[in-house]
């Protein structure tokens, strides 16, 4: 038994480790290079003027990278567990459907929440008429979208952990 749950907790490790890579990589990558293509002839780049401004990138993607992230990973955590091969199992009365949604909904809109008070922030810090060059922009974009694919991979998991846990 003892040997069974150690061999579990390896392939649930292993898949969490492969799903952040899955996940991880193609966001940082897209998230870096689309709004560079698209910002880069345009001169300066700001935070909320203009038809191609940082917050058309930022928020969108603050809402549905989180949202659509957890959503998926905890759809398959739930299943892995179903299946008896994540090294825990959930309670019975467990709500699923409604569990996904509303994590996914409040890390959506927790992470839109943050990134929208962070870029009114910087407007607001900053001097008036004051553009980004579009290279930093697009870093940071990247830099965003890899800290939200981290946070929006491996949270849901410790939740549905500590939920399986609780039940016991």
């Amino acid at each position: 038994m003892l040997n069974t749950k150690k061999q579990d907790d390896m392939v649930f490790r292993k898949f969490v480790q492969k799903k952040l890579l899955l996940y991880i990589v193609p966001n940082i990558i897209f998230n870096t290079i689309i709004p560079y293509l698209t910002l880069r002839n345009l001169g300066p780049v700001y935070l909320f003027q203009g038809e191609y401004c940082f917050a058309r990138f930022l928020l969108p993607m603050a809402l549905f990278l989180p949202f659509i992230i957890t959503f998926d990973m905890l759809r398959k955590t739930i299943i892995l567990s179903e299946e008896g091969k994540a090294g825990f199992v959930l309670p019975d009365n467990f709500t699923k459907n409604k569990f996904m949604f509303k994590m996914a909904g409040v890390n959506g809109a927790a992470s839109l929440t943050v990134m929208f008070l962070a870029t009114l922030f910087v407007q607001l810090t900053v001097p008036e008429g004051y553009g980004f060059d579009a290279a930093i922009i697009s870093l940071i974009l990247g830099a965003v979208a890899g800290t939200l694919t981290i946070i929006s991979t491996l949270w849901p998991v410790k939740k549905v952990k500590e939920l399986s846990v609780a039940h016991q």
